[in-house]
């Protein structure tokens, strides 16, 4: 494997895009509904190859036992999430809008649609929905291992942290979730919302991204970002697109990267319960992420070393990359997605002899990232 540059994957030109430039409506809502849109044939029609279930508010509420504190598994800004046992004894996750919470019918109708038209292996399914009356509740598929925050964060003695292997596992998963949205998806997705509490986990640790509520259509034509409010989670938004209200690609790769600087750390991108210095994981990284020196520092603890050393210093290359202050420089998905499929095949086989006890052992040099003339991608050398 050469660098990012050398990959040469085949990317899709932009089609069907919509720029929605008031950032209040629903772009999902005028994706499907208008006339325009009525009349093409293929892609926006797959919303009639695919269907969503309606149930009755009772429907959910017996699926549930009355939506019974045993059964909350989840929640949030949108509202709770249950487990619970449809009448055919399907076991599903139900997620309850919360009608005083941050999101609202927009965001709930965009999931719908979303989710209607999006099918990928590592996107989690919907179900079904309820619209009855002031309820708004939406049918997924059940994740019995929950979120990617419940393996990374606050683990308890009888949870155990996360292996190398599986944390490559899962980035590879989340990584071609995205590229499906960016690459495949008809018209192209931005996910906006990507953080570990998005990243659901099957039974054998595959991944799936969950909540549509923020994604947005992505440009068209000539037009290089989506103009809308800001919104997302505190840490995960590309700085270009706080300070801007500019939407791109490119924003949801700095996202997956703050995603990827977790999965290697077992850190929170914002923990109050750490001194002052280590609170914000981006700036304790920096230093770490600058100096291939001092790579080691940045692994999760937890690991106890058992990884392999020069894998792990080409995902924190890629991490790097991919949180790059200036948007242009960072790498589309279509690259990082080879990129950490190669790293994830460097798979960790426990010897003793091998395991990583010191953060200040040699690393094997790794070229930091350079950029072409046209400033798309930086190749990066492992």
């Amino acid at each position: 494997m050469g660098c990012f540059s050398c990959f040469n994957p085949r990317v899709k030109e932009s089609r069907n895009r919509i720029e929605d430039s008031n950032g209040a409506r629903s772009n999902a809502s005028v994706m499907f509904e208008s006339p325009e849109e009525k009349r093409k044939p293929a892609s926006v029609n797959l919303v009639r190859h695919h269907s969503a279930k309606s149930f009755t508010f009772r429907d959910l509420a017996i699926a549930t036992q009355n939506f019974k504190e045993l059964n909350l598994i989840g929640e949030g800004g949108f509202g709770r999430v249950f487990k619970g046992r449809l009448e055919s004894g399907q076991v599903v996750a139900i997620k309850q809008l919360n009608r005083d919470g941050v999101q609202g019918s927009k965001e709930f109708l965009v999931e719908i649609l979303m989710l209607i038209v999006l099918r990928h292996a590592n996107l989690v399914s919907l179900i079904g929905y309820c619209a009855e009356g002031d309820e708004r509740l939406l049918v997924y598929e059940y994740m019995p291992k929950g979120s990617l925050a419940d393996h990374l964060f606050d683990l308890t003695p009888e949870k155990p942290p996360l292996d190398w292997n599986t944390r490559m596992k899962i980035a590879v998963g989340v990584a071609k979730g995205l590229t499906y949205l960016h690459d495949v998806a008809d018209p192209p997705v931005i996910y906006r919302d990507m953080k570990a509490a998005n990243i659901l986990l099957d039974e054998d640790f595959n991944p799936k991204l969950s909540d549509f509520g923020l994604a947005k259509v992505a440009p068209v034509g000539d037009r290089t970002h989506v103009s809308t409010r800001v919104m997302g989670t505190y840490g995960y938004a590309a700085p270009d697109y706080v300070l801007s209200g500019k939407l791109t690609f490119k924003s949801d790769i700095y996202s997956f990267g703050v995603l990827l600087l977790e999965l290697i750390t077992g850190r929170r991108i914002y923990d109050s319960n750490k001194v002052r210095e280590e609170q914000n994981l981006l700036s304790w990284a920096r230093p770490y992420l600058n100096d291939r020196r001092k790579f080691y520092y940045l692994a999760d603890p937890a690991m106890q070393g058992h990884f392999p050393q020069r894998a792990f210093h080409q995902i924190v290359v890629i991490i790097s990359m991919c949180l790059q202050e200036q948007p242009h420089v960072r790498p589309i998905i279509a690259d990082v997605v080879v990129a950490i499929t190669h790293v994830a095949s460097q798979r960790y086989v426990s010897e003793p002899s091998t395991a990583v006890n010191s953060p200040t052992l040699a690393a094997s040099p790794i070229a930091t990232p350079s950029r072409k003339r046209n400033g798309r991608r930086g190749p990066v050398h492992f």
